[in-house]
């Protein structure tokens, strides 16, 4: 049996790297965020308060997301961010504002809300002009997190010195991007069954999708192979883990056939940051859920200062 906490997992990092990603940002930048949030009594509770908010991202994009906030009148909340994956849709934030946090669902381009403009499709984007790391499906995805972030920065509600990032598979993977690429905002990062970590590696670990879409392509495409590998090298989790700042708690199902634990494993080795890693012995993608969360709760609360009576226990 291969034991995944020794697999070896690499990927170049390019040169420019740093500047690629911030000339995106400058793109995000050079548009007004100009959000729009509309209340939606019928989903609101008597505890929460749920809009629906649309905000403005790379490239002039307008994408949306559910917003949901106490209504017990303490604000300021810490904000947090919710990340989905990669064929789920996000979903309304509730439970979140329940215990206390300004909660924002974002739906990336190309989910239900957001595919006026971009909708490669599930499969589909992972391998969206794979070949060319300018115009890469996954960039103006990558930057419409981070957005979601600024979005929160600029609400009179949130605590801006208290915000986090939560997800799992491609909300994980997202998670480690937008807090590197927000160092300085991200106080917390939780992030479960990481994908694009190893992006290279992962197809040959897994037959699963979504990765399986770069076999696929690379099958019938095989003289792009090493055009795919510099594409994907400017989007990999790992390239940007050295980057986070914040203290990262990752969990893995060792028996993962979705994401490999080994990728999982190696971004735990390059994170710099303070981080703790939980495994799950005979679990798959779920990597723990739902007795898991009980874990991430406390981690996100001992990190955003939510409760003091929130113990973690990791």
């Amino acid at each position: 049996m291969r034991d995944p906490s020794t697999a070896t997992i690499t990927v170049d990092r390019p040169a420019d790297f740093d500047e690629f990603w911030a000339a995106g940002l400058a793109d995000c930048a050079s548009y007004g965020l100009d959000p729009v949030l509309t209340e939606m009594p019928t989903l609101s509770t008597s505890t929460v308060v749920v809009y629906d908010v649309s905000y403005v991202s790379f490239g002039g994009l307008r994408v949306a997301g559910w917003y949901a906030v106490p209504r017990d009148g303490t604000a300021p909340y810490p904000g947090l961010v919710t990340i989905p994956g990669y064929i789920s849709e996000p979903t309304i934030p509730k439970e979140w504002a329940e215990l206390g946090y300004a909660a924002l669902a974002v739906a990336p381009r190309g989910k239900l809300r957001s595919n006026a403009v971009f909708n490669p499709g599930y499969p589909g984007l992972l391998t969206n002009n794979i070949v060319d790391h300018h115009t890469y499906g996954y960039r103006g995805f990558y930057l419409d997190v981070v957005r979601a972030v600024d979005l929160l920065l600029e609400r009179p509600e949130v605590d801006g010195s208290r915000i986090g990032l939560a997800g799992s598979s491609q909300g994980g993977g997202l998670g480690i991007s937008t807090a590197a690429l927000r160092p300085d905002v991200i106080k917390a990062v939780a992030c479960g069954a990481p994908y694009l970590c190893g992006i290279m590696d992962a197809p040959t670990l897994t037959r699963s999708y979504p990765y399986e879409e770069i076999n696929e392509y690379l099958r019938l495409h095989p003289k792009d192979v090493d055009r795919v590998r510099e594409t994907v090298a400017y989007y990999d989790g790992l390239n940007f883990a050295p980057a986070v700042k914040a203290p990262t708690f990752i969990y893995l199902g060792l028996e993962d056939d979705v994401c490999p634990p080994e990728t999982g494993f190696a971004l735990h080795r390059v994170l710099t940051c303070p981080k703790t890693l939980r495994t799950y012995e005979h679990c798959a993608h779920h990597a723990g859920l739902p007795g898991v969360m009980r874990v991430v709760e406390a981690f996100l609360a001992e990190h955003l200062s939510l409760a003091d009576h929130l113990k973690p226990v990791i």
